[in-house]
């Protein structure tokens, strides 16, 4: 199944939670009130997460006199790419990472580590750089707003639920549902949650692995971003980048030190998936 159409599953996934974890409740008046607080909480995020983002790594931007190699390979692959050219930005940090942020092609930001431009060469640099604008190109933060959206309807709905089955049930449920329909809705009020996460995380790791065949493509060889991932794994693992849980989705590689988590939980692919892929292309 190619990743577009695994995001278009998993989305319609996250909606269909939303709709049976309503029913559940008896009716649409909390579900719809829950998706427009998560609509309304996620457009302001999409709207503003470059400054948001941008603000939280103190990432700085930075002229063409400043880093005249950085913004020449940005240049060079935004026109292979077909996209305007992104603000750069350098985050003070040493641990090797990278994220593209923006709400569209036109205001997009490509940030880099003081220690991903120490690390890399210039090959590994230009695959890392060509990746960050494929999530650009695929409008990958509109993509991840849309699944918070939905998963954030659900964890607010969920949330109700509890409180409708604390308090005696919720308004619009049958009374005759006694203790079995009860249960069924704190369990699903645990469940669904759960469900919500996993399937915003598979998104995201779908869209991780679309960014690295199309950064490859556009960059001219995969083997550039496949040292890179190599590198920075290697390396982020001795100099941990300190980053909000929230925010990790964004990087290159998951800027966060849970390698006993399961992958279920990762919002980004193994590495060593990811460096396979790209070295089997030919």
């Amino acid at each position: 199944m190619g990743n577009s159409i695994r995001t278009g599953v998993f989305l319609a996934a996250l909606t269909v939670l939303v709709m049976i974890i309503g029913r559940l409740l008896g009716g649409t008046q909390g579900m719809v009130i829950a998706f427009f607080f998560a609509v309304i909480m996620n457009f302001g995020s999409y709207w503003f997460s470059d400054k948001i983002v941008l603000g939280i790594y103190r990432a700085r931007p930075v002229s063409e006199t400043e880093a005249p190699e950085l913004h020449r390979i940005v240049r060079q692959l935004s026109r292979q790419a077909g996209l305007p050219m992104p603000k750069v930005c350098i985050m003070p940090s040493e641990s090797p990472n990278a994220f593209a942020t923006g709400r569209n092609p036109q205001h997009a930001v490509v940030a880099v580590t003081q220690g991903i431009l120490r690390l890399l060469n210039e090959d590994e640099l230009k695959g890392v750089i060509a990746h960050e604008l494929a999530h650009v190109k695929h409008r990958d933060i509109l993509i991840g707003s849309i699944a918070a959206t939905l998963a954030g309807a659900i964890m607010m709905i969920a949330n109700m639920a509890r409180w409708a089955a604390l308090f005696g049930g919720f308004g619009g449920r049958d009374e005759d549902d006694g203790d079995g329909g009860m249960i069924g809705l704190i369990a699903m009020s645990i469940l669904a949650p759960i469900a919500a996460m996993l399937i915003q995380m598979a998104i995201s790791r779908s869209r991780e692995y679309a960014a690295d065949a199309a950064g490859a493509s556009f960059a001219g060889s995969p083997y550039g971003l496949a040292s890179a991932l190599q590198k920075i794994s290697s390396a982020s693992r001795q100099i941990p980048m300190k980053a909000e849980p929230a925010t990790a989705h964004m990087f290159i590689m998951s800027p966060l030190s849970g390698r006993s988590l399961m992958n279920l939980f990762s919002t980004h692919p193994p590495v060593e998936e990811r460096i396979r892929r790209l070295t089997d292309m030919r």
